[in-house]
């Protein structure tokens, strides 16, 4: 059956980075939208917009839910990395029929630090003020973090059209107990259409221990895949046609109908 599939970007990027999925989800009938988070549609390399820097991840989930009000029918959330965690946010409004994470960013009340993890941030938090004001990873800590699975020339090549992130996002998501407006917190009890969560076990910034944790509180409507082999850029590793794969076949398997479905983890710890 075809379906709407709604995609939602990550921390830096933009629509671009889901070129490869879109063409082969269309390719096998599904109509796909990727969106576009406020104060991200600008050139690489261009000056952020100064509006960025307080732009909070409930700012991001209203404007994509307008966004989605505008559909045809309730669609698919795709949400990658922080778009993840957005999808999240939306599921519990009733704004998906089904929901996919790959790598995502956990809600508050998972603790998501680790060494790895401050390394990856450790520039940026370091700032005095970093919550205010828009940031950007450098290419040594983009690598380390995030694309060390790509070949080296494709590595600068994605580098290269990150642009700036907001600084009050990244600290409701890596800092949310201090975070008085609970930007990042998601009632799970809300969420009641089927979710499929998929992890790299090489992953850096989203540790495979922090999405295990995430497909655990959604236990009950979720599906966990575990891969080897792959890290944070499951949108273009090496291999990332057959992540499409795994969706496209559990898109077919779920249907319209279904309701629930129980957890599997493909040699994680429960």
């Amino acid at each position: 059956m075809a379906e709407t599939l709604f995609m939602i970007h990550g921390m830096w990027g933009g629509p671009w980075y889901w070129a490869g999925y879109r063409r082969l989800f269309e390719a096998a009938g599904h109509r796909t939208f990727a969106a576009t988070l406020p104060f991200h549609d600008i050139a690489p390399g261009q000056p952020p917009d100064p509006r960025l820097g307080c732009a909070s991840l409930l700012d991001y989930a209203d404007a994509l839910a307008r966004q989605i009000g505008e559909l045809e029918q309730k669609p698919v959330l795709i949400g990658h990395s922080m778009g993840g965690l957005l999808a999240q946010m939306l599921a519990s409004r009733g704004l998906a029929r089904a929901v996919v994470l790959l790598a995502p960013a956990s809600p508050a009340g998972i603790l998501a630090l680790s060494p790895s993890v401050i390394r990856s941030f450790w520039r940026i938090a370091t700032r005095w003020g970093f919550w205010q004001r828009p940031t950007r990873q450098g290419f040594d800590d983009a690598v380390y973090s995030m694309l060390h699975r790509l070949p080296p020339t494709l590595q600068r090549e994605t580098y290269d059209r990150f642009v700036h992130e907001s600084g009050r996002a990244t600290f409701e998501i890596g800092l949310w107990p201090l975070d008085l407006r609970h930007a990042s917190r998601v009632d799970a009890s809300r969420i009641d259409c089927p979710m499929l969560i998929i992890a790299g076990r090489e992953d850096r910034i989203t540790p495979v221990r922090v999405v295990r944790q995430v497909a655990q509180r959604y236990r009950r409507v979720a599906t966990y895949l575990e891969l080897p082999n792959h890290a944070h850029w499951l949108v273009a590793e090496p291999g990332w046609e057959q992540i499409v794969a795994a969706i496209d076949h559990w898109l077919h398997a779920v249907g319209p109908a279904h309701r629930t479905i129980a957890l599997i983890s493909a040699g994680a710890a429960t």
